[in-house]
């Protein structure tokens, strides 16, 4: 795993690159990270940091959370994240981290939790074909099959079915950095990142993976 960055997604818009064509970008409002632990394989069993943001009141925490902080002198941070990493010795408490992160860095990944679309059925949630549409159909946008009525006698798990959609983590991977703007803490990304506007983002530089 890498380091990377937390930020709010504040929303679409459009800039112009050095050949005047347009190009569509997100906003994210990237946050100043507090380093708040350092973790060990001899203390908790793997490497990595864990960081803080977004400072609030101490209503907002659990009594854990707020002892966690002050016996580190930390402020009090509404969100604590990790990065897992391989060189935890290199970062100190209290050390800051900021977009000097993804600094040379042209593709990054980008996760959060999707929008929630509530309960859908089979056509909009699995791209399922609809029935015949002429007089004396029974079948237009009904599942089909779920299974045989005696071998098994059972529907399988995992089968494609009606439900909640949307709400869960996603990672969308090499997504182009179209401008870094350090003076107000803004990432500007090409094309769209996941969640709604206001959702916590997570950025991290793109790893190679082969094959």
């Amino acid at each position: 795993m890498t380091l990377g960055l937390y930020g709010e997604k504040l929303g679409m818009t459009q800039i112009y690159n050095e050949d005047g064509i347009v190009i569509p970008v997100t906003v994210i409002k990237i946050e100043k990270l507090t380093v708040t632990q350092i973790k060990t394989k001899k203390t908790d069993g793997y490497d990595a940091i864990q960081v803080g943001f977004s400072e609030c009141k101490k209503k907002k925490l659990t009594n854990a959370q707020i002892g966690h902080l002050e016996n580190n002198k930390l402020p009090i941070f509404r969100h604590l994240r990790e990065f897992k990493i391989e060189n935890p010795a290199d970062y100190k408490v209290g050390q800051e981290i900021d977009l000097s992160v993804i600094d040379n860095v042209e593709k990054v990944d980008v996760t959060s939790k999707s929008i929630g679309k509530g309960f859908q059925g089979t056509i909009k949630r699995h791209n399922f074909s609809r029935g015949p549409m002429s007089h004396g159909s029974k079948n237009h946008r009904l599942p089909g099959s779920i299974g045989a009525g005696t071998t098994p006698g059972r529907v399988y798990k995992g089968l494609k079915m009606a439900g909640k959609m949307g709400n869960k983590q996603v990672t969308i991977v090499k997504l182009k950095v179209a401008r870094i703007d350090k003076e107000r803490s803004l990432l500007l990304i090409k094309g769209s990142v996941p969640g709604p506007e206001g959702k916590i983002v997570k950025v991290q530089p793109s790893r190679t993976k082969w094959n």
